[in-house]
């Protein structure tokens, strides 16, 4: 009808659009974002980030909780909250629990708090970037030191609390691929607490009675406080030992009488924490491109023997893994020496055995040396030489008078444990024979110090490679 009033309209309007309307309910108004949190600050309300007011927070959920997570049915039992998650790495969409006093979040994981803790001279605390694939698993100790421990420059921290790993050391990439292995057979994950302690001893005997160990000895504690703390138990899995080089004190067997003394301080360590005697899981320390013999590289074959009643898995002999310049391993070669003793402790701990084949006896049998070795399988000389050992896989003689040189070797058709030489002559003089030893300094991409025997089992970088060995020829 004519000349009747509008229902609605528009009273003010600004650049950026209307500010007052109207309707038959009365005005509308439109205010600024300013204004509203003038507005909620007047009347004590939540205010969101564009001005509205936030929704609640979820159930249980603390005030501190990390925001923009994607995780639904939180729930607190006791002092832990619980909840379902899809957080970044291998972990994936899972359970997890963070201490409702804060701290790291943590996967939610069956059985016993498990620890690979490891000792060693300054080699042993270098790591490769971080987190690990199953970064909420693999844990370290939450004094915001990470996986590579004090480095003898101080006393570690007491903590029952643990914390994702910002490096990972060859004791984290063990971790990891153990738990990449149950993952692929669809096996419970636990969390595996891991350490490595180092300090600059300069004999093994030092290394027992230093800050390295004293530091050991307070992850011992702190791992048991952290499974007391989640409710469960505590178990080691392993101990690296990681010391050869380093030992400076001039004798093979004074190196493996400090080796056996500190292993026995570590098990007396972890008995006094209320823990199992330990696997003392180890590589045979084969040199450096420059460094190729000395009393540490031969005290490393006493102790192959005569480690006293402690448990020692030798896992590989370290010319299956590459180094650097500086006679540290490469990135890649951590990553191999991980794989290696992760597979050498899932056979221990798995009832089964590791043993790299160990040449035991050479003795000249007429015709040739024959080389008797104590071995899990055949042995094989492997075709692809992937060390460059060369066409004598990395044997030679030493002591020889008479010029008597090896011209082959082979594995012996009556017995694939067993070795054979062939040599131009009888060699004659006190010969010795020896593998991966005493060799020629080179600019390779591992040891000098390389050979090319092996088990026939495995594959890649995962198979049984034969100690180094220097024997007294007999016959």
């Amino acid at each position: 009808m004519a000349g009747e009033t509008p229902r609605e309209g528009i009273l003010i309007r600004a650049e950026n659009g209307d500010v007052v309307r109207y309707d038959e309910t009365g005005l509308i108004l439109r205010l600024s974002d300013r204004v509203i949190a003038d507005i909620a600050a007047r009347l004590e309300l939540p205010q969101g980030a564009t001005g509205a007011a936030a929704p609640p927070p979820l159930p249980d959920l603390p005030p501190d909780f990390p925001d923009d997570i994607d995780l639904w049915a939180p729930r607190r039992e006791g002092d832990w909250l619980f909840f379902q998650a899809n957080l970044p790495g291998a972990d994936g969409p899972r359970g997890y629990r963070r201490h409702v006093e804060g701290g790291a979040i943590l996967a939610e994981a069956r059985g016993p708090l498990l620890a690979i803790l490891g000792i060693g001279g300054a080699r042993a605390g270098l790591g490769n970037p971080g987190p690990a694939r199953f970064r909420w698993h693999v844990l370290a100790p939450a004094d915001d030191i990470g996986a590579v421990g004090m480095g003898g420059e101080g006393e570690a921290a007491a903590t029952d609390a643990l914390e994702p790993l910002r490096e990972l050391t060859v004791e984290a990439l063990i971790a990891d691929e153990i738990l990449a292995r149950r993952r692929a057979d669809c096996r419970a994950l636990p969390l595996v607490m891991v350490r490595t302690e180092t300090d600059m001893a300069a004999s093994a005997h030092d290394l027992g009675a230093g800050l390295a160990v004293a530091n050991l000895d307070r992850a011992f504690g702190n791992l048991v406080a952290a499974a007391a703390r989640l409710g469960t138990g505590a178990q080691v899995l392993a101990v690296v030992l990681d010391y050869t080089l380093e030992d400076l004190t001039g004798d093979p067997v004074a190196y493996r009488d400090g080796m056996i003394a500190l292993m026995e301080r570590i098990t007396r360590g972890m008995a006094k924490a209320g823990l199992s005697r330990p696997v003392f899981l180890t590589a045979f320390d084969c040199g450096t491109q420059e460094i190729t013999r000395g009393p540490g590289l031969e005290g490393q074959w006493e102790l192959s023997w005569n480690h006293a009643d402690h448990r020692l898995v030798i896992a590989a002999p370290s010319y299956a893994f590459a180094m650097d310049d500086t006679g540290r391993l490469t990135e890649a070669g951590r990553a191999d020496k991980a794989l290696v003793m992760a597979e050498a402790l899932l056979a221990v701990h798995g009832g089964g055995k590791w043993l790299c084949p160990t040449i035991q006896l050479a003795e000249w049998t007429g015709e040739a040396i024959r080389l008797v070795c104590e071995a899990q399988e055949p042995l094989v000389i492997d075709p692809d030489d992937p060390f460059a050992a060369g066409p004598l896989a990395g044997f030679a003689l030493d002591g020889v008078t008479n010029g008597a040189v090896l011209t082959g070797v082979a594995i012996d058709t009556d017995d694939p444990r067993a070795v054979l030489l062939t040599c131009s002559a009888r060699p004659e003089g006190e010969v010795f024979v020896t593998y991966a030893h005493a060799a020629a300094p080179w600019a390779g991409p591992g040891p000098a110090n390389r050979g090319a025997l092996r088990g026939e089992g495995g594959a890649g970088p995962v198979r049984r490679w034969a100690l180094p060995a220097r024997l007294r020829l007999t016959g």
